[in-house]
C-alpha cells in the first residue's frame, strides 16, 4: 500500500475506532509522541504498550505498512513538519494538562487547531468535493443534518448558503429532522455532520434523506463509518482531539473548513449572481434607519 509521511498520523487517528485495546494501546504512544516512537524497535514498543510484538507487526501492517522501518521514517518526517508548521505559536506539546497556565492552554488549543485545518486540507479529497459542489450548485434545497457541535456547522453551513440565495435548512430537533429527511426528493441535498461518523441519529437522518430520493454528503473525521457508509459523496477531515471535549475542539474547526470549501465552491459556481445576492444581504444587514 502506497503511503504518505504527512498522513501517517491522520490515518492512526483514523483507524482508532476500530482497534482492539492492545492496538490502540500503540496508536496512543504513536499521537503522543511520535518523535519518540520513531527512536523505538518493534519490541521497545510492544514493551512500552503493554502488548506483543506481533501485535505491533499487526497494527502497523493494518495502517498500510509493509515494514515497521518505513513507519518509523515517516513519523520522524511527520514529527519534523508538524515542528516546522507551528513554529510560529508559542512551545507546545501533547494533551491538557492538570498543571497547565493559561498561556499553556492557548497554545495547546492553538497548535491542534491549526494542525487540524492542515491535515485536513491536505487529505481532503479534491474529486469529492467538486462533485459535492456540483451536487449543492444544482439542489433546490440543502438541509443540514447534525447533533451538538455538528449542528452548530450545519448551521454554518445554512447561513452562508442563504446569504448567496440558497435555499438552505439546519435541523436540531430531532423530530423535525425526521420530518424535514423524509419529505426530501431527488432535487434535494442532505448533508450530515459527524466527527465519530457513528452519531445514530445523524445517520438515521441521512440514511432516510437518502431513502426519501435526495443526494447525501457525509462530513466526517472517519471514512470507514456508518454515516460515511450511508452518504453518497464523503468529505474527510482530519481533526485532532484532545481530552477536554474531543469532539468539540479539532472537530468543529475542520468541519467548518470544509464547509468553508464547499460554500465557496458552490458561490463560484455562480459568481456573478453570488456577488449580487452578496451585495443585497450585505445591504440589508448593515441597512440604517
Amino acid at each position: 500500500m502506497t503511503t504518505d509521511s504527512r498522513t501517517v498520523l491522520v490515518r492512526v487517528r483514523a483507524a482508532l475506532p476500530g482497534l482492539r485495546p492492545s492496538e490502540r494501546r500503540i496508536a496512543e504512544a504513536l499521537l503522543d509522541n511520535p518523535a519518540a516512537a520513531a527512536t523505538r524497535t518493534v519490541a521497545e514498543l510492544a514493551a512500552a504498550c503493554r502488548t506483543s510484538t506481533t501485535t505491533v507487526v499487526r497494527f502497523y501492517q493494518r495502517i498500510g505498512y509493509r515494514r515497521f522501518k518505513d513507519l518509523r521514517i515517516d513519523l520522524t518526517r511527520e514529527s519534523t513538519r508538524e515542528q516546522l508548521e507551528t513554529a510560529g505559536l508559542p512551545a507546545a506539546s501533547g494533551d491538557i494538562d492538570r498543571d497547565d497556565t493559561v498561556d499553556d492552554i492557548i497554545a495547546k488549543v492553538a497548535a491542534n487547531e491549526t494542525l487540524s485545518i492542515a491535515d485536513t486540507a491536505e487529505i481532503l479529497d479534491r474529486d469529492a468535493l467538486s462533485h459535492a459542489v456540483e451536487m449543492v450548485s444544482a439542489a433546490r434545497r440543502v438541509d443540514g443534518f447534525g447533533v451538538a457541535a455538528g449542528a452548530l456547522v450545519g448551521l454554518d453551513l445554512q447561513q452562508k448558503l442563504n446569504r448567496i440565495g440558497r435555499t438552505a435548512l439546519s435541523w436540531q430537533d430531532t423530530d423535525a429532522a425526521l420530518c424535514a429527511a423524509a419529505t426530501m426528493d431527488a432535487s434535494c441535498v442532505a448533508v450530515g455532520f459527524s466527527h465519530s461518523g457513528g452519531t445514530d441519529a445523524t445517520v438515521d437522518f441521512l440514511t432516510l434523506a437518502a431513502a426519501a430520493g435526495a443526494g447525501t454528503i457525509a462530513i466526517t473525521n472517519h471514512d470507514d463509518s456508518a454515516l460515511a457508509r450511508a452518504a453518497d459523496i464523503v468529505l474527510t477531515t482530519a481533526a485532532r482531539e484532545t481530552r477536554f471535549r474531543s469532539g468539540a475542539l479539532g472537530s468543529r474547526i475542520a468541519q467548518l473548513m470544509v464547509v468553508d470549501c464547499l460554500f465557496t465552491g458552490v458561490a463560484r459556481a455562480s459568481y456573478d449572481a453570488s456577488l449580487a445576492a452578496l451585495r443585497k444581504t450585505y445591504a440589508a444587514v448593515h441597512r440604517r434607519p
